[in-house]
């Protein structure tokens, strides 16, 4: 035994294993913390216990006896087995825990944080994620978040601001309402069509559409009879149904795509993109559950 013992962790056999090892009483009882005295009538109790005698005694030395030799190992083994379940033991206790309230919007929710969710429970299931889905900017002092992710640019603050994922932009419609309306071939068409509007909750206003034109990034305000706010993925369902074009990430639609219910249009406009970024403040990153959960994201959703 190799760390000092506290006297209130002792017990007769771990005393013996001291006298064991040291084959010296004075010397384990002063790695005891104990008296002579006391290390002695410890061994006493021991040996009347078992009715054996455990050491052979001389005025310099002790040794084992046979027996003893016998005993030693036995409880040698024992001891490391108590210790290794205490260490797992207090390994579990010690697993990180804690509540992570986030606010995250609706599609990049959906299509890349959820699913990412029971990952992470399984390798840290003491930790309690609290998630909201809101396309509004939280206050994370008055409301409580720890992390936020958003779209678009983020604001100067003092939050700090980690890219996640630079998603392509695209503009589509379906097929029932391509072949009613006809297909979009210049921007300068789009005035003619119904064009599907998002309306940002923080703001009031139109996310207007980013076009990439003589490679400029240029953004249009389109016009149209169908608005939506709050949730982004009620214009997915519009346009899947014929409401109009709409411009969203292509992460949302790529499976409407492969399966045709959903068409891109006007390709030769493409190539902007809209940034997801994770947000907090400076001192979420010290908290271990927080740090945890912040890199794993980052490792999961690194562009």
């Amino acid at each position: 035994m190799n760390t000092t013992l506290k006297r209130t962790m002792l017990s007769s056999v771990e005393i013996f294993c001291l006298v064991a090892e040291q084959r010296s009483f004075s010397k384990a009882a002063y790695q005891a913390g104990l008296t002579p005295a006391a290390v002695s009538r410890s061994i006493a109790r021991l040996e009347g216990r078992l009715g054996i005698q455990l050491f052979n005694r001389t005025t310099r030395n002790v040794r084992l006896t046979q027996a003893g030799e016998e005993y030693f190992l036995e409880c040698q083994q024992a001891l490391k087995q108590i210790a290794e379940v205490e260490l797992r033991l207090k390994n579990k206790s010690a697993q990180p825990s804690g509540t992570i309230r986030m606010s995250l919007p609706t599609p990049f929710g959906h299509f890349r944080v959820l699913p990412l969710l029971p990952k992470f429970q399984q390798l840290y299931p003491e930790i309690n994620l609290d998630i909201q889905l809101t396309n509004k900017n939280v206050d994370f002092i008055t409301e409580g978040f720890d992390l936020a992710i958003r779209g678009r640019n983020v604001p100067e603050s003092n939050l700090i601001a980690r890219c996640l994922e630079k998603a392509d932009l695209l503009i589509v419609a379906s097929p029932e309402y391509l072949k009613k309306h006809g297909t979009p071939t210049e921007i300068a068409d789009l005035q003619h069509h119904q064009c599907i509007q998002f309306i940002l909750p923080s703001t009031g206003k139109e996310v207007p559409w980013s076009m990439l034109i003589e490679n400029e990034v240029v953004e249009i305000q389109t016009q149209g009879h169908l608005n939506c706010s709050e949730d982004i993925l009620a214009t997915i369902t519009l346009a899947q149904h014929g409401g109009g074009l709409l411009q969203t990430c292509r992460f949302i639609i790529e499976n409407d795509l492969k399966q045709g219910k959903l068409v891109e249009v006007l390709q030769q406009y493409s190539g902007t993109q809209r940034q997801f970024s994770l947000l907090y403040p400076k001192n979420k990153y010290e908290q271990r559950h927080i740090r945890l959960f912040i890199d794993f994201l980052i490792e999961h959703l690194k562009y």
